[in-house]
């Protein structure tokens, strides 16, 4: 039962506000209402209509909402204010202090009964946990954010869904990752449902998993369709912090209406911040398909772009995960010293449950480079490492490429049993690089 159907809690709060008012019942009541009809209702006697409680909030110079709740108009405000701080410490990458804040209005969320608000703080949690690689912490929140929203729109609950998906890809669950996104974004196109940022996101997140997949031809288009619905904007931290200070100034002079309208935009141009690690992936797709080109100069370009945008944002495992792409264009163009030194770097961040795909790659280029310094046991130790994590990961294509370097490099040197054992163990995966066993592509919006 809710408090609006509790007459005792509603004439309690009645009576409480009028004596802080100093008000008699006669004063509460007239002109509309008798004192002793207000004597009953605070007596919990009868429940009052909507048209009575309405008269009397006025009378009483509070909310409606906050007469029958119990909650102010104020702290639903105030607590978006927090959201929005929290929002922006998070895009600046002080992932802590953000955490601490979500945390914080997660809390008093929770004792409120705000979902829209508790909704918001579960998420700022779960990019929290992806930004430092706690995907366990970080799936938790975005599943109890889409419980809390129970049938909402699905446009509404693509934030929660895409943050499940990117714990699941991250973890090394590509294939699931991939159905989470697909399935949203062929619902989405199917029902009529094109909602840019809805759809920004689900984009720009498949395609990661769709470059670990092999799945080239998808990745490329998805990055298109995620830059062709890509918001314009300046310097959005500038515009959202002018709009929190607004917002503040507001609601210390209790226009609540006004100081929600800033709040709104801030909140707005903050998911615009975040969504700059969504571009960033846009560009590390661009730089691999110029590396697959031969364009190996713009694909460095690109690629340090996307590595500067993705470390501004202090996102370790994305960071990480673009340095392997980067090291492998700096060997081609001559640079193995620099590639293996940042591959190296980059294999101190990740782990076979954070970043497995790319742990891999990164012990097969070292292989590549030792090979070509003809330390043979250096290479074979790499291929190894690189070998355990693509099986755990089941990622077929490269599987069966590392199978075969790794069986060129032990019959090189005399070891021909185990060099076809390794043949076999590709064999066992022949799906060729670059190729895919997904299914029909998702339906696509009306660009």
């Amino acid at each position: 039962m809710s408090e609006r159907d509790d007459p005792v809690t509603i004439g309690r709060r009645v009576q409480q506000l009028r004596a802080e008012r100093g008000l008699t019942q006669k004063q509460l009541a007239e002109p509309a209402y008798t004192p002793a009809y207000v004597s009953t209702l605070e007596a919990g006697r009868v429940r009052a209509s909507d048209e009575a409680l309405r008269h009397i909030a006025e009378r009483l110079g509070v909310a409606y909402d906050e007469l029958i709740t119990g909650r102010s108009a104020r702290l639903a405000t105030e607590l978006r204010l927090q959201l929005t701080g929290a929002q922006r410490t998070l895009a600046t990458g002080a992932t802590e202090a953000a955490a601490e804040g979500f945390t914080a209005v997660l809390g008093e969320a929770q004792t409120h009964g705000l979902v829209e608000e508790r909704v918001a703080a579960l998420l700022g949690l779960g990019e929290c946990g992806i930004d430092t690689g706690d995907l366990d912490a970080a799936r938790r929140r975005f599943e109890q954010a889409e419980q809390a929203l129970g049938t909402a729109p699905l446009p509404t609950r693509v934030p929660a869904l895409r943050g499940r998906a990117v714990a699941h890809y991250l973890a090394g669950e590509l294939r699931y990752a991939v159905y989470l996104l697909e399935s949203a974004l062929d619902e989405l196109n199917r029902g009529g449902l094109h909602d840019p940022d809805a759809l920004l996101l689900l984009y720009a997140s498949v395609i990661g998993p769709y470059m670990d997949l092999g799945a080239h031809a998808r990745a490329a288009q998805a990055a298109e369709l995620a830059l062709a619905l890509a918001p314009q904007a300046g310097d959005p931290a500038l515009v959202a912090r002018m709009h929190r200070s607004v917002a503040r100034t507001l609601l210390a002079e209790g226009r609540i209406a006004e100081a929600d309208a800033s709040l709104a935009k801030a909140a707005e141009l903050y998911r615009g911040l975040q969504i700059r690690t969504e571009l960033a992936h846009c560009h590390w797709m661009r730089g691999y398909v110029c590396a697959q080109n031969g364009e190996l100069d713009r694909a460095e370009a690109e690629l340090r772009e996307a590595r500067a945008m993705l470390s501004a944002k202090r996102a370790a495992l994305y960071t990480s995960q673009v340095a392997v792409e980067l090291a492998d264009v700096l060997h081609r163009r001559g640079k193995s010293d620099e590639a293996a030194a940042l591959l190296h770097e980059v294999l101190s961040d990740l782990s076979p449950e954070r970043g497995a795909l790319h742990s891999a790659a990164a012990h097969r280029l070292l292989g590549i480079i030792a090979e070509d310094a003809r330390d043979t046991e250096a290479a074979e130790e790499h291929y190894v490492r690189a070998l355990s994590l693509l099986e755990r990961a089941g990622a077929a294509g490269d599987l069966a490429d590392l199978c075969r370097l790794l069986g060129d490099l032990l019959r090189r040197t005399g070891r021909v049993e185990a060099a076809l054992d390794a043949y076999r163990t590709g064999l066992g995966h022949r799906t060729a690089p670059g190729t895919t066993t997904l299914g029909p592509a998702p339906a696509q919006p009306p660009l």
